[in-house]
């Protein structure tokens, strides 16, 4: 009875231990990438900042670029693709424009998508449709992130 019963606790332990990291989308592709972002450098300072985002768009770093989110208590990553759209031409999600008028007024803590301007909180990730934003992994190293899949 012991032996099951041990046997028993260290399976659940095991398994409460794995990373179940879940990022499937069908309408993004599970493109592998890391990349290493430089908090002393001047396009990343906005995230020394709670709720502030930068977009980086570089080859090769998530499908459509990612933006990279401080919420306070740690950073997000997603991907800057519409999570329930098929990719196209306007399927770059943007930062949410506050005032039509003046391009550079934009909330940085809310993305949207143009081909069905559906918000993403950059907090959690979530809109209104089915997929969530895709996120991805952060490690934070002093004044280096690295953002990977």
């Amino acid at each position: 009875m012991k032996k099951t019963s041990l046997i028993l606790l260290l399976t659940i332990l095991l398994y409460s231990c794995s990373d179940n990291f879940s990022n499937n989308n069908p309408y993004i592709p599970n493109y592998t990438f890391s990349t290493t972002i430089n908090l002393n450098l001047a396009q990343f300072s906005d995230l020394k900042f709670v709720s502030n985002a930068v977009y980086i768009g570089q080859p090769g770093v998530g499908v459509k670029g990612i933006y990279v989110f401080n919420t306070g208590s740690g950073y997000n990553a997603f991907d800057a693709t519409c999570p329930n759209q098929t990719l196209s031409d306007c399927s770059t999600v943007a930062f949410k424009k506050l005032d039509s008028s003046d391009p550079l007024k934009v909330d940085k803590t809310t993305v949207v998508c143009p081909c069905d301007k559906e918000e993403y909180s950059l907090f959690t990730g979530q809109g209104k449709l089915q997929y969530p934003l895709k996120q991805y992994r952060v490690e934070v190293n002093g004044n280096l992130l690295r953002v990977y899949n």
